[in-house]
């Protein structure tokens, strides 16, 4: 079978050597690559290839013809048409291995680095009930399952968005990666808005009160937040639903209402109502709490989040002796820990609010030698803003998903820092940065796969940069 030969529309016998950076299975047949839905490495499918691209196409999967040795029975009833845990039908160990595997052909692709390997894997302790945040979708156009019962509520559902449907929510009624307070909460909250008759919002006449249901947990706290998100302010019409939440669930430390008046599909909104308990909710990590509001960023595994904090703390050596630069540093939570062995910390942050968390947080945890700095990241050095603080040894930089921007990554190694401690959560973006990083005088030296996020696509690497 050559590219000539495959064609959009025909079905194919195909064998899935392993998993793709995003969780479809690889089949690879005369060098032609097809990408294969829901399928997973060591099964034989009969697929349907929907989509051709120059170098490959895309398939989904119509029939198992042999099973893999790696397949296990998923979990939960929504699987997978939630497409949140893509991978929930493969045994952990495996999937451990695939993302492991994914990294290394990504880095030796894209950073040109022959016989690259992953240094050391950090698996996850707990493979369910590990989310310490979750969001689901309120919407007045469910989407039906076939094996659902006729007279199912059409006009109402609150769960997740069908993958590439913006239009369309699975009603969900139990989430196996959030803790299972979560699961009776969402369950309170849905049959509270039917009772109550609030309705949801439709994303195509912007009509309606509900619009998200967001929860928080603080997995060393016990801390609850219940971030209820609408499209006006209307506290008459919620606080019925905030007194029955109250009443069946008094261990819940923090209600808010935020309010989204726009047509933008976020769960944040212009402004925020405290309803009820603390304003925000607490969470320990080692020796420090930090206080964390309905909006802030904050590592969505707890118990992990702190093994990658130790991987960077260890990455980077300190000795009591060193200036820090924590670049993109959030509600600061790296910069608090590093904070703990190094002279001084500066963390820079855009968001105004998040630099305002981690201001908070350092005072509430007496650490006096962390400072955190608004900063656009994107030209803030450009014009000679970093001669205003000292010379970084260490820089450490955890970047959003799309990476640094490229003026970031070109200036990193004008600080001259001997170490530069680089956390991601995308192997691809991390590997782009590498080669800069490389031509510039850096050298990859470790490299360890931290998996926050079972039975998904995603995970977190932490590469070690030392100055050549």
């Amino acid at each position: 079978m050559t590219e000539i030969s495959v064609k959009k529309g025909q079905e194919y016998e195909l064998t899935i050597e392993s998993l793709a950076n995003g969780g479809k299975g690889v089949a690879r047949v005369d060098g032609f690559v097809i990408f294969v839905k829901n399928a997973i490495p060591g099964q034989k499918v009969r697929a349907l290839l929907y989509r051709k691209r120059k170098g490959f196409g895309e398939a989904r999967p119509l029939e198992i013809l042999s099973e893999s040795k790696h397949a296990v029975e998923p979990r939960c009833y929504h699987f997978p048409t939630c497409g949140g845990c893509k991978v929930q039908q493969l045994d952990y160990d495996e999937q451990v291995a695939q993302k492991k595997q994914q990294i290394e052909n990504i880095f030796r692709r894209q950073a040109g680095i022959d016989n690259f390997e992953v240094d050391a894997v950090v698996p996850a302790d707990q493979i369910f009930n590990y989310r310490n945040k979750m969001e689901f979708t309120f919407s007045n156009n469910r989407w039906v399952l076939p094996g659902e019962l006729e007279g199912v509520e059409r006009d109402f559902a609150l769960g997740m968005h069908i993958p590439k449907r913006w239009d369309k929510i699975l009603n969900i009624d139990e989430c196996h990666i959030q803790p299972q307070l979560g699961n009776e909460i969402l369950n309170k909250v849905q049959s509270l808005a039917k009772k109550l008759k609030l309705k949801p919002y439709d994303q195509k006449t912007h009509n309606g009160f509900l619009r998200y249901l967001v929860m928080r947990f603080g997995q060393n706290t016990g801390d609850i937040l219940v971030n209820l998100v609408t499209s006006y302010e209307n506290t008459d019409l919620l606080q019925p639903m905030v007194n029955g939440l109250i009443e069946a669930f008094p261990q819940v430390t923090t209600i808010v209402n935020n309010i989204n008046t726009r047509k933008a599909d976020v769960s944040y909104g212009e402004y925020e109502l405290h309803l009820h308990g603390k304003p925000a909710l607490e969470e320990k990590i080692g020796d420090l709490t930090f206080e964390i509001s309905a909006n802030s960023f904050f590592q969505t595994n707890t118990g992990m989040a702190e093994k990658l904090y130790q991987t960077a703390l260890k990455g980077s050596e300190l000795t009591g002796k060193e200036v820090v630069f924590d670049l993109y540093c959030g509600t600061g939570s790296i910069s608090l820990f590093l904070a703990q062995k190094a002279k001084e910390v500066h963390g820079f942050e855009v968001i105004v609010s998040a630099v305002e968390d981690a201001t908070r947080n350092a005072v509430r945890n007496g650490v006096g030698n962390a400072k955190f700095h608004v900063a656009n990241l994107d030209n803030f050095f450009k014009f000679g803003a970093g001669k205003k603080y000292p010379k970084p040894d260490v820089v450490v930089v955890d970047p959003p998903r799309v990476g640094m921007h490229k003026f970031m990554t070109n200036y990193l190694p004008k600080f001259e820092a001997e170490k530069i401690v680089y956390v991601s959560c995308n192997p691809t973006t991390q590997a782009r940065d590498t080669e800069i990083l490389q031509m510039k005088g850096y050298t990859l030296k470790h490299i360890t796969m931290v998996d926050m996020f079972p039975h998904t696509p995603h995970v977190e690497t932490v590469g070690i940069f030392v100055k050549r």
